[in-house]
């Protein structure tokens, strides 16, 4: 059975931070509503009731241009091993670029990654428990160093062009303001 609480006690944020992999979901009023898998080390728990992650280049640059619109955001975690449980966090978040005056400070706090692009800080308002008896065991073999190579290859500067061409605009079209805001 769900429960609710209105933070994070320290056995939750030590159980977030065993996890490997967790999953974001974000929307606005009227856009597609983004699911994505997350991990390579790229979330801190700064207390009961933050958290921030570091978002590296890929694809899209839903996440981004949705919690500028609308900023709410749920992130879910999984027990893969060990007792079954999933977590939901429920939350508004602001997006941080690398020229906005928290960059330095928040940035501080993660490792950094090539491709680093923003950083969500996320504000909790709900955390939900379930039992996550459904979900599946699976077994962590390690990282894909793939994307992380990817951009070390690519360099800072095919990077923002990269971003110019692939990161600018949601599916729907919302702009990300990742141009702006980081060059």
């Amino acid at each position: 059975m769900a429960k609710q609480y209105t933070e994070l006690s320290t056995q939750l944020i030590e159980f977030i931070a065993a996890q490997k992999i967790f999953f974001v979901g974000t929307a606005t009023a009227d856009s597609r509503v983004n699911v994505s898998p997350k991990g390579m080390d790229s979330l801190r728990v700064l207390n009961q009731n933050r958290l921030i992650w570091l978002n590296v280049t890929g694809s899209g640059n839903e996440t981004a241009a949705h919690i500028q619109e609308y900023p709410r955001m749920t992130l879910m975690f999984c027990a893969f091993e060990g007792s079954p449980v999933i977590l939901r966090l429920y939350g508004t978040a602001k997006v941080i670029h690398r020229n906005d005056r928290a960059w330095e400070e928040l940035f501080a706090h993660l490792q950094p990654l090539p491709g680093a692009r923003q950083i969500f800080d996320m504000t909790i308002d709900l955390v939900q428990t379930s039992c996550g008896m459904a979900v599946p065991c699976f077994a962590y073999t390690g990282e894909r160093e793939l994307l992380t190579d990817w951009a070390t290859n690519k360099g800072e500067e095919k990077i923002k062009e990269y971003w110019l061409e692939k990161n600018q605009f949601s599916l729907d079209h919302i702009p990300t303001h990742i141009a702006a805001k980081n060059f």
